[in-house]
């Protein structure tokens, strides 16, 4: 489901910016940089609207309700937990939720101390 959803948000993204690339702006004619013509109106001079931006408002709305969509899928269903509530129960003196430790999960040795005025090894690759 996931994947075919994805697949026509990608589909309606490229289709609408096709549409929009295409479209002709309403202030692109030579008169309207003088101000003449019917371009000062307020539809423009081709009308309320015509069938190139009934399109685009259409793709736009199936690509902000895919978008929404797919946001809504990826999220974890656990509801995870909040940074907020971290920060908050760290000030408070509370441990936050750690994962258990698994085998093999030992902590990393503390380095080793250097003499006043050692150079420390470069660092291995």
């Amino acid at each position: 489901m996931y994947t075919a959803l994805l697949i026509v948000h990608v589909f309606i993204a490229a289709a609408l910016i096709g549409l929009v690339l295409i479209q002709h702006g309403k202030g692109a004619d030579a008169g309207a940089a003088f101000g003449s013509g019917a371009s000062g109106t307020v539809f423009g001079s081709r009308g309320a609207s015509s069938f190139l931006s009934r399109s685009t408002g259409l793709l736009a709305t199936g690509f902000f309700v895919t978008s929404l969509v797919l946001a809504m899928l990826a999220a974890p269903g656990d509801g995870g937990q909040s940074v907020v509530d971290t920060g908050m129960a760290a000030e408070q003196g509370e441990q936050p939720a750690e994962a258990p430790a698994g085998e093999g999960d030992a902590p990393a040795p503390a380095p080793a101390q250097q003499e006043q005025g050692e150079v420390p090894p470069p660092p291995s690759e």
